[in-house]
């Protein structure tokens, strides 16, 4: 299944506008000016092996050339936690396969198109490390340079372009020329694996305002949080919720807090019946499903408790959180879930209300 990664940056860079922004700050001036970008277009498919699907997406665009000629633009977003340094064959097998599929489709051309490949990384290890050109992967022969450029010159040659979201400065990021998301995406994806962005986001309240106003806005909003909740740490909710509060009035954040924690239960409701499928080859099948269903409805109400309190900015000690990960009773934890939307303590969500409906939470 698609992680975190993989849809925060499917969603942001899949639509043309957004990828434009991309390619245009990475690409070369003059390959720039020569692309006819009112053209772009995102080509469904993906030719990611499937092993790696987790730690890498990709999106592949057709566009043409001022002079009408057809071109291809490859984009692989790297997700993984190290560099791997046989990406120049990755990406050489990866291109290979987009212009087989195009050969396929278009069997009147007598040639290929132009296909740029461009690599996204925000990997959490520093710059990128790897070589980019497949010729620097082959030991060549030959104990001086001019003995090893003879065989050189009859290696496959191939190398991608580059775009090291983790060597880029604050600065560079926001001057980059895009819409308010793209801009945003950036930044969050540089700063996402360091322990840098709780302190990064409230700076970036102006931003978010932007996202918020432009059209579409508070699908894009709601997605960006949705991201930082699913990836970040304590802090970086507490620092989302701040931010929320500063973009959103107070009803819209509880609506998007009420819609994102019935995502969770989702979630943990079919988390829960995949774990009751497995544990049915030993338990019964009825029973495992059942019982495994049970489990992960109450963990992901007991999740999304948690994550409204971080958007409402209120602390919750171990204790307390070990208290609400361990209920298991539902009507409870319905309970603690609606009183999490209004509370501004804690105690008014695990004790306000107990004595009023006549019994104890546990």
């Amino acid at each position: 299944m698609p992680g975190p990664h993989d849809l925060f940056a499917r969603y942001t860079f899949g639509r043309p506008e957004r990828a434009e922004a991309e390619l245009r700050a990475v690409l070369p001036a003059q390959l720039v000016s020569a692309v006819d970008w009112s053209t772009l277009r995102l080509e469904p498919g993906s030719v990611v092996d499937p092993e790696l699907r987790e730690t890498e997406s990709d999106l592949l665009f057709t566009a043409r050339l001022r002079s009408g000629r057809p071109l291809l633009l490859y984009v692989l977003l790297e997700h993984q936690s190290s560099v791997d340094k046989w990406m120049a064959l990755r990406m050489l097998r990866y291109v290979v396969r987009q212009v087989e599929r195009w050969r396929q489709e278009h069997p009147e051309c007598s040639g290929l198109p132009v296909i740029l490949p461009l690599v996204m990384y925000h990997g959490p290890e520093g710059a990128w490390s790897a070589l980019r050109r497949v010729e620097d992967l082959f030991e060549l022969p030959g104990e001086s340079e001019e003995e090893r450029a003879h065989w050189r010159a009859w290696v496959p040659r191939f190398e991608y372009l580059l775009d090291d979201l983790t060597a880029e400065r604050e600065e560079a990021l926001k001057a980059r020329p895009g819409p308010p998301l793209a801009r945003l995406a950036w930044l969050v994806l540089h700063y996402g694996r360091t322990g840098e962005l709780a302190r990064k986001l409230p700076e970036w309240v102006g931003l978010f305002a932007q996202v918020q106003a432009a059209p579409e806005g508070a699908e894009h909003l709601r997605v960006v949080i949705r991201y930082l909740l699913w990836t970040g740490d304590k802090a970086v909710h507490n620092a989302t919720g701040q931010v929320l509060h500063s973009v959103l009035d107070e009803q819209r954040t509880e609506e998007l807090m009420r819609s994102y924690g019935e995502e969770l239960i989702e979630q943990g409701r079919q988390q829960g019946l995949a774990q009751g499928l497995a544990q049915g080859l030993e338990k019964g099948l009825v029973r495992g499903r059942e019982e495994g269903l049970a489990r992960g409805m109450s963990r992901g109400r007991a999740e999304s408790i948690l994550r409204i309190l971080a958007l409402r900015g209120i602390h919750v000690e171990e204790g307390a959180r070990q208290r609400i990960l361990d209920c298991t009773d539902l009507d409870t934890l319905d309970n603690w879930f609606d009183r999490a939307l209004q509370a501004t303590t804690l105690s008014e969500v695990l004790d306000g209300g107990a004595h009023a409906s006549g019994r104890k939470d546990s």
